[in-house]
């Protein structure tokens, strides 16, 4: 099997090409920077620019399936013009691979696993949220998210199969939220962010490239949350970081408006409450590896101090 990655020098990327090396999987993968084409056994790299809606067509050959990290940071400042970078990089991305594939009359290619947000769900602190929800976040980010979507559905007009994950917060030692998370408990700075009561659907990292590999494979089409089964408020992800990193919390919650006049708009992203299920995946057989917050932020951090009981985290933060 050979597949093509957008994104794949990405955090979420490099661990699914790492997946992909494992089972022996082929990967082809695109990148805007030429200075980052290689071409090893099993490995190789293309060029392309969507926003020119340039792409080097030979990328598809030998290739039965694609998954789409592509898009712009969403933890920047959003400013006007950070904005439009957000949503034109990641429909600009879609809409390259779809004209591409639209010239070309002997491809292979039979499905798409796009990565999506679970940031189009309503901020809610008591929902819980499963695929069948229909509302959208009336935020920037919602807006973005179900644009995004819609654009990824377009490739079901090529007789392409469509699978979407509504990926959470991504927990890894090597980018991502944790890092920026952990940096002012590491200084003794640490805090609960507002009340500390949003919720805060999270998923280790090596469990999300899984997901998307899991869905390649079992040919799964449709809409899947790329959440672990537990999620926890800020406070609890706070205290639990503060805890693997052996650093005590004492200072009050750090004031929503503080962080408002700090990050603008973009704060929204911290206080956003999302409580998502994972129940839909793991009907489809996909099991997890890392169920609870503690044993996740152990592996990342090589911590292995006892966690409790399963059951605890269960009753605390399940449905």
């Amino acid at each position: 099997m050979r597949i093509l990655i957008t994104g794949a020098t990405g955090l979420v990327g490099t661990e699914i090409t790492k997946l992909c090396k494992k089972q022996g999987i082929a990967v082809n993968y695109l990148t805007t920077s030429k200075q980052k084409i290689v071409s090893e056994d099993g490995y190789k790299g293309f060029y392309w620019n969507p926003s020119k809606n340039e792409i080097d067509s030979d990328c598809f050959t030998g290739v039965s399936a694609i998954i789409n990290l592509a898009g712009a940071s969403i933890a920047q400042r959003w400013t006007k013009s950070n904005k439009e970078i957000i949503l034109s990089s990641r429909i600009d991305s879609l809409r390259t691979l779809a004209t591409a594939l639209e010239t070309m009359d002997d491809h292979a290619i039979n499905l798409i696993v796009s990565a999506s947000a679970m940031g189009i769900y309503p901020d809610s602190p008591s929902n819980y949220y499963t695929e069948e929800e229909t509302k959208v976040d009336d935020s920037f980010l919602g807006e973005v998210v179900s644009q995004w979507e819609q654009e990824a559905d377009k490739f079901k007009k090529l007789n392409i199969g469509v699978a979407k994950v509504r990926t959470g917060l991504v927990l890894s030692a090597n980018g991502g939220a944790l890092p920026k998370i952990a940096k002012p408990i590491q200084y003794y700075l640490g805090a609960p962010l507002g009340s500390g009561k949003q919720w805060q659907s999270w998923i280790h990292v090596q469990d999300l490239a899984s997901i998307f590999l899991h869905l390649l494979e079992s040919g799964l089409t449709g809409t899947y949350n790329g959440v672990g089964p537990n999620p926890v408020s800020n406070a609890k992800l706070t205290r639990e970081v503060a805890k693997v990193l052996k650093k005590p919390l004492f200072l009050p919650n750090v004031p929503r408006v503080a962080l408002q006049l700090l990050l603008g708009d973009m704060s929204y992203l911290l206080f956003a409450s999302q409580r998502v299920s994972s129940k839909k995946i793991e009907a489809t057989g996909f099991n997890f590896m890392y169920s609870n917050i503690c044993r996740a932020l152990g592996e990342i951090y090589n911590e292995k101090e006892n966690c409790g009981s399963k059951s605890s985290y269960q009753e605390e933060y399940s449905t």
